[in-house]
Parts: structure tokens; sequence; C-alpha cells
């Protein structure tokens, strides 16, 4: 009976917080750290502010919460294995930026950190052991190059993802950041996979479609 009466009231306490992330995430989206207002928040969550600290304990709790939430926008999505995977990891993140609030807010937050007095490693880090994962699978497919370093490789596209989309977004608002990112792997595969499978590998912007990313190359 007891565990029956805490299971709607552990329902309720994961709901509000959901409310309040996704309600920080277009705060933060909109108006940055420093422009974000906890009043706001409550307001966008409609909840009281015993809720939202209950939940975390200031707004730079908050601010990590919605900066380390990025890649459960983009992972769940993905159903390739190995480089296509890594490909299609990155084109629906590309298009996510532009879509999903939350993963917007989050790439935000980690690129203004410093400012807010954060100096946190782990959105980067999550990005790197999900590419370096599928990288592993990749060398154990046989599809990488002699020498190519799983590790090293996925600290590279890391970095090479988070520039492209910088200069996207002052060039244009990320409004062609897909097709950057697919320039970007036309320039990176001939130097990580074999030669019979580089070509090969799909680039088509619409794998970009977080629904569309089906089984490819095995």
């Amino acid at each position: 009976m007891g565990a029956e009466m805490a299971r709607p009231t552990q329902e309720r306490a994961l709901r509000t917080r959901e409310l309040i992330v996704l309600a920080a995430a277009e705060e933060f989206d909109r108006n940055g750290y420093a422009g974000a207002a906890i009043t706001k928040i409550l307001e966008r969550a409609g909840v009281t502010a015993g809720a939202l600290y209950f939940h975390f304990k200031s707004k730079q709790e908050l601010a990590l919460e919605v900066m380390n939430a990025q890649p459960q926008t983009v992972v769940p999505h993905l159903a390739s294995r190995g480089l296509q995977r890594l490909v299609d990891l990155t084109l629906i993140w590309s298009r996510q930026l532009r879509e999903d609030v939350l993963l917007r807010a989050g790439v935000r937050l980690a690129v203004e950190q410093g400012g807010f007095g954060v100096q946190n490693l782990n959105a980067y880090q999550n990005w790197q052991g999900i590419m370096t994962d599928c990288l592993q699978a990749a060398e154990e497919d046989g599809q990488l190059r002699p020498g190519v370093d799983p590790d090293r490789t996925a600290t590279f596209v890391v970095g090479a993802c988070t520039g492209v989309q910088l200069y996207a977004e002052l060039r244009n608002g990320r409004e062609d950041l897909t097709e950057q990112v697919v320039q970007m792997w036309q320039l990176l595969l001939p130097g990580v996979a074999v030669a019979d499978l580089a070509d090969r590998i799909d680039l088509n912007p619409e794998r970009g479609n977080s629904r569309g990313a089906q089984p490819a190359m095995g």
C-alpha cells in the first residue's frame, strides 16, 4: 500500500523536475546564464520557488543540469553502428540544435560557463565517450585505417563540432549547420575510414531527421 501511494508522488516530483529543467532551458537559451531570472523560470514552469529549490540548490546547479543533458536529446534516436553511427550522431545533433531548446541551451551554457564561474567538462566528455564507443565499434568491424585511435579521434571530432557550430551560429544562426557538418565529414572520412568504406558512408543530410537514422553499414 505504501509503495502504491509513493509512486504517484515520485511521478509528480519527476514531472515537476522536468518542467523546471525545460523552463530553465528556454530561459537560458533566450537570455544566457547572466540574463536568466529565477522568477522567469518559475513563471515558465508554473511552480513555486520551494518546488524549484527542492530539486536544485541554485541557478548554477540548474544550469549544470541543462548543460549536461545534451546527449539525451540525440543518442536515443540512433540505430546505426560504427562510423555511420558517429556520422548520424553529428547530423542529428546539427538539426536538433535548431529544433530542441534543451540541446541548444545546453550548448550555449557549455560555451558560456566560464562567465558564471564554472569549468565543467562533463558535457564535452559525455560526447567524447559516446563518440569513442562509435569509433571502437568501427575499429572492431575493420572500418578504421591503421593507426587511427578511437579516443583521440573522438576528442578531435568533439572539438571540430564545437567550432563548426559556433561559426555557423555567428554566420547565419546555424541555418546551414547540417551542410557544414557534411562538409566536415567529407574532409575527415578519407583520413579515418578504410578506403573502400569512406565513399559508402551515407552523408545524406536527411539522416539528420532524428526519427530517420536507420541501421546502416552493419
